[in-house]
């Protein structure tokens, strides 16, 4: 009898060891459909941009600032009651309901715009040799209600619409818009390589706005004078620009600026303007964790207007004013509306 005890013991202290085990797979390794936002790298761009004849700058060094993006698992949800630096987003709220493959492509296209964005300010402001050469759009997304949501995919490039061939975004947007409300619209463009044709119509995307309901971005080359090479790496998404900018313009000028490490975040414009972007609070702890003196932050004015499209309800300076002073206090976030309101930051300080 007490050898069946004794078995019977030993058999339920396996099954809780097993419990264990498997509670704990459950809480590391189990996937959610959601993915973790945290707090990336604060990455030097001199190693990315190399120009012919050209010395990389030692004294001042630039910094991109990423978000880190994982998988989300029960242990995640944990952590982010805990830490509030992270947080879990729905995945179709990051990735716009594409697949790997797509988004990364997509990532790619608004790093390469950004550079060449970034190349022509730099050069420009530089005084140097820069020519820009415009080929096509790229589709980036298609609003629900689009008659193109099921043709075209992001990524695709838009060769011509209804015959015409033109070469910028801005162009396109203008001829649609110059269309009667449910036109006929045959779209050329081409994917993997492969030419391809689809038609459909304009349509009332949201209230009172009658279109395409297609985001787009600029198919664009430099040419230069000296010749530059930049290469991210694995690094996507638009936000780079600005930093990429200071970057270029810094080291054709050969400036020398007091700081050691400049961090930032934000969009270019060829005309040199900045613009926000998503996941200001993480980016803000990661440039500090990098040592990081100053932050340069995309400025909108936060009228009634602009906070009603604005993540929480707040600008991407708000936050990033609310983070530095709870995470990074001894940093300086700069809010910056342009290029020159940054150099002249670096200038004058």
């Amino acid at each position: 009898m007490k050898k069946i005890k004794s078995i019977l013991k030993k058999h339920r202290i396996s099954a809780s060891i097993i419990g264990g085990i498997v509670g704990l797979a459950w809480l590391f390794f189990w996937p959610l459909n959601a993915l973790v936002e945290a707090p990336g790298a604060a990455i030097d761009l001199q190693p990315m941009v190399k120009i012919n004849n050209v010395s990389d700058l030692k004294k001042t060094k630039f910094m991109i600032t990423a978000v880190s993006i994982s998988r989300a698992h029960p242990i995640s949800y944990l952590q982010s009651k805990f830490d509030h630096s992270i947080s879990l987003e729905k995945t179709d709220s990051i990735t716009g309901g594409q697949d790997s493959d797509q988004f990364n492509e997509v990532q790619g296209i608004y790093m390469n715009s950004s550079i060449n964005n970034a190349i022509y300010v730099g050069y420009r402001h530089a005084n140097r040799s820069v020519v820009r050469d415009y080929n096509g759009v790229y589709v980036l997304s298609l609003f629900p209600k689009s008659d193109f949501k099921n043709k075209l995919q992001p990524a695709d490039l838009v060769e011509s619409i209804n015959g015409k061939r033109l070469k910028q975004s801005i162009e396109y947007v203008n001829y649609i818009k110059g269309l009667p409300d449910n036109a006929k619209l045959t779209i050329d463009f081409k994917r993997d390589g492969k030419n391809k044709t689809v038609t459909g119509q304009k349509k009332e995307i949201v209230p009172g706005f009658n279109g395409v309901g297609m985001t787009m971005i600029d198919d664009m080359t430099v040419k230069t004078n000296p010749e530059i090479k930049v290469d991210p790496g694995e690094i996507g998404g638009p936000s780079g620009g600005l930093m990429f900018a200071l970057q270029i313009y810094s080291q054709l000028s050969q400036k020398d600026y007091s700081f050691k490490k400049v961090a930032g975040t934000g969009t270019i414009s060829p005309n040199g303007d900045v613009g926000e972007i998503g996941g200001i609070d993480k980016k803000i702890i990661a440039a500090d964790r990098n040592g990081a003196q100053v932050f340069f932050c995309p400025y909108v004015k936060p009228t009634k207007a602009n906070l009603a499209m604005e993540e929480n309800g707040k600008t991407n300076y708000q936050v990033a004013k609310e983070t530095a002073q709870k995470y990074a206090p001894n940093m300086k976030v700069v809010p910056v509306q342009n290029f020159n309101q940054a150099v002249k930051y670096l200038e004058n300080n």
